[in-house]
Formats: C-alpha cells, sequence, structure tokens
C-alpha cells in the first residue's frame, strides 16, 4: 500500500516511473520492428547520432529547454538516418559498415562538442552530459508529458499501418510486388524509430538506448511467432522494465535508473532465451528430445 501510495503522490517517483514505463513501451513496439528487419544496430547508430544535435540546440539556444534540446536530437538523428542511406546507396559499404560509421563519427563528434561546450560555457551547461547515459530521476512532468505525446504518435502509426510495417518486415520483395511503397514505409518506420530514441534520451541516455530497442524484442520473439503477440510482449516487457528498474533505482540502490532497468532487461531476456516457449533453449531442447523418442518407436 505505501508503494502504491508514493507511485501516486511522490512527485519525483510518479515522474520516473511513467517516463519509464513510456520509454519501454514504445522501445519496445518499434524495436520488435528493427529487430526482425535486422536493423538492431540501426537504433544504436541513431540514438549516438542524436548527441550533437543536442549540443548544437544549447550553443544556438543558450538554452537546456527539454523541447528544444530533443527538437535538435530528432534533426541531428534523421541528418544520420540520411548519411546512412546515402552510405548505402552511392557506395559499396555494407551496412554493418555503414552504421559503425555513422554511430562513432557523430558521437565522437557529439563528444567534441560536449568538452567544447563545457569549457565556454561554465556552468551553463550542467546537465547537458546526462544525455549521455541518462538520468531519469530529473524527469519533470512537461518531459514526462512530451514523452508521452510523441509515444501515442508513434503508437498510432504503427496501427494506421501495421499491415504495411508487417509486410516490409518479413517480405520486402512481395511488398513491392503489390505496390507497396517499401522505401517510403521502411522511411517512415526509420523516422518511428528515431522518435522512440528522442523518447528515450533523458531517460536512459545516447549510451543505454539500444538495449531498449533491441532487448524487449528479442525476448519477446522468444515466447511467440505471432507479430501482433510478439509487439504485446515486447511492450509488456519494456513496460515492466522500466517500472522495476525505476523502483529499484528511486526507493532502493540509488543507483542511475538507466542502468538498472538495462540490468531488469537482461535478465528477463535471459531467462526468455531459455525458457520461452516459442524458441527458448530448454523448450526447444525438450521438442527435440521428444522428437527423437517418437521416431524411434516407430
Amino acid at each position: 500500500m505505501n508503494l502504491f501510495h508514493e507511485l501516486l503522490f511522490d512527485y519525483t517517483l510518479r515522474n520516473v516511473a511513467l517516463g519509464c514505463m513510456i520509454l519501454g513501451t514504445v522501445s519496445g513496439v518499434l524495436g520488435s520492428f528493427a529487430v526482425l528487419r535486422r536493423q538492431g544496430l540501426l537504433g544504436d547508430a541513431l540514438a549516438h547520432a542524436a548527441l550533437p544535435g543536442v549540443c548544437f540546440a544549447f550553443i544556438l539556444t543558450g538554452l537546456k529547454t527539454p523541447i528544444a534540446l530533443l527538437i535538435g536530437a530528432a534533426l541531428s538523428g534523421w541528418i544520420g538516418m540520411l548519411s546512412i542511406n546515402q552510405i548505402l546507396k552511392r557506395s559499396r559499404i555494407d551496412s554493418g559498415a555503414a552504421l559503425g560509421t555513422i554511430l562513432t563519427v557523430f558521437f565522437g563528434f557529439g563528444v567534441v562538442l560536449l568538452t567544447v561546450i563545457q569549457k565556454s560555457y561554465a556552468g551553463k551547461q550542467a546537465g547537458l552530459d546526462k544525455f549521455l547515459f541518462g538520468q531519469a530521476a530529473g524527469l519533470v512532468a512537461e518531459q514526462v508529458l512530451t514523452m508521452a505525446i510523441l509515444s501515442i504518435i508513434a503508437l498510432t502509426v504503427v496501427v494506421l499501418l501495421f499491415k504495411e510495417f508487417k509486410v516490409i518486415s518479413f517480405d520486402p520483395e512481395f511488398a513491392q510486388s503489390i505496390s507497396i511503397p517499401t522505401h517510403v514505409v521502411a522511411n517512415m518506420l526509420s523516422a518511428l524509430l528515431l522518435i522512440s530514441i528522442v523518447v528515450g534520451l533523458n531517460t536512459v541516455g545516447v549510451v543505454l538506448m539500444s538495449a531498449m530497442l533491441v532487448g524487449p524484442a528479442a525476448a519477446a520473439r522468444q515466447w511467440t511467432n505471432s507479430l501482433k503477440k510478439m509487439l504485446l510482449i515486447a511492450a509488456s516487457i519494456g513496460t515492466i522494465s522500466g517500472l522495476t528498474g525505476a523502483l529499484i533505482s528511486v526507493l532502493g540502490t540509488k543507483i542511475p535508473t538507466g542502468p538498472v532497468i538495462v540490468i531488469v532487461l537482461s535478465l528477463i531476456v535471459l531467462l526468455s532465451v531459455l525458457f520461452g516457449s516459442a524458441r527458448g533453449v530448454v523448450w526447444e531442447s525438450l521438442r527435440r528430445r521428444k522428437r527423437r523418442f517418437v521416431e524411434g518407436q516407430r
């Protein structure tokens, strides 16, 4: 009862818990499409590409207004995505190398800008480094509301374009044959992935954001072969991880929330890999033994 009371009436805990749950839900859904399309590293690259945008937004405005910094992050991430597409289109570099290049170049540039800002703006830049590892404990109601609005927009688009997203995730050649504009739909998916990254920057930061995108989806895949069920399970796992990590961090260990969420999520992924009913190692081993036994009885 005390915990429920604190969740409702403690300002800090309520904001942290809501923010982490929102992040877990949206990253679980959108990360599922990235995992199915074998683009898990894309989320990592876009997250790291967002850092220079945060720095430029602060340099241009001189303010740490959340909406300004997030707009800067979104624009920088979008430029990173366009850069990846151009590299793939105009060179023979494979996708993994292109993603790795953009990730390191943009992140390195962002760290340089952070250093310059720290030396040039005295104490005014305090708090910008939270975008590296996140600072969920510092979430305020305005930021949580922004996260909720962006997440609702992203999830609404997923519902409206679910059929198109499903087809290009499993069979892009078939999608082209039925006149689905695969390039446009793929870019839209990437844009939604970028929205989920922007949602998570304040909470887990650019470094840990990829875990929030890949972890829930990887765990959910072990439990089902249905896309709809996978999205629901991934959203649930992300939500549970976010809430549990927030509670452990704020009420117990006082460890930064982002790392605690990732640790909780990693444990869920491990359990899913072992015991998932669709692809879990234990159940798969039992199924193989059963098949061998049946074949031996013939």
